[in-house]
């Protein structure tokens, strides 16, 4: 991905319409569209591709399965023009690996998740987050799925991928903070709720941009 604002909107809204006003509302603020279940499942698979049009789409269904079912997830949604997709670390290496290479054979990024960003990932992810993260160096991802409601997480990820892509979810309605999320090490913050649940989403964009300039003023 091609870094201009360090945002990724997380549109879990349920209807193709709304989806395509927001995504051209808002693309020239963010980096790319992260799409899942929710609009799928809704708008059909064909929304990837009418997004895709517009911005970069990263499909996070956090895929979890065999290593040939992926390959086959992963096909049909890169096939449809994602940039990226998601995938689960804990179904094993050669799961992952089957992702990788798929995402590759496409020119795609692959994200693993690591460690989620709401209270429950605490009681069996991360516990297990320092091996997933070393498993998707391993199996050569493009970057992790790390939380913005734990910093202290996404320092600790940090230490182990090196310079490969941290995106970020939680910001906003799930209370994690822009600033300390980038001054942990990540790369990209996923903001969704807090957006497109607005009543004026390009101003609620803007504050967190301002928010996040703020922040690397601060740094200076």
């Amino acid at each position: 991905m091609k870094k201009k604002n360090s945002l990724i909107l997380a549109l879990d809204v349920l209807s193709r319409d709304k989806a395509l006003e927001l995504t051209e509302q808002l693309v020239d603020h963010f980096d790319a569209i992260k799409v899942g279940y929710p609009l799928i499942l809704h708008a059909g698979l064909g929304i990837v591709e009418e997004i895709s049009s517009i911005s970069p789409v990263i499909a996070d269904l956090k895929i979890a399965d065999t290593p040939n079912t992926n390959r086959l997830i992963c096909e049909a949604v890169l096939g449809a023009g994602a940039d990226a997709i998601i995938a689960q670390a804990f179904p094993g290496k050669d799961s992952l690996v089957a992702c990788a290479d798929c995402a590759r054979g496409f020119g795609a990024d692959l994200f693993v998740v690591t460690e989620m960003s709401h209270p429950g990932a605490e009681q069996f992810m991360a516990p297990l987050a320092e091996r997933m993260a070393r498993l998707a160096v391993e199996s050569g991802a493009s970057g992790v799925v790390a939380p913005a409601t734990r910093p202290e997480r996404i320092r600790m990820i940090r230490s182990i991928i090196g310079d490969k892509l941290i995106i970020s979810p939680g910001v906003g309605a799930q209370g994690g903070s822009a600033g300390e999320a980038l001054q942990a090490g990540a790369d990209y913050l996923i903001v969704g709720r807090s957006v497109y649940g607005s009543a004026d989403p390009l101003a609620s964009t803007k504050e967190l941009l301002d928010q996040i300039q703020s922040n690397y003023s601060n740094e200076i």
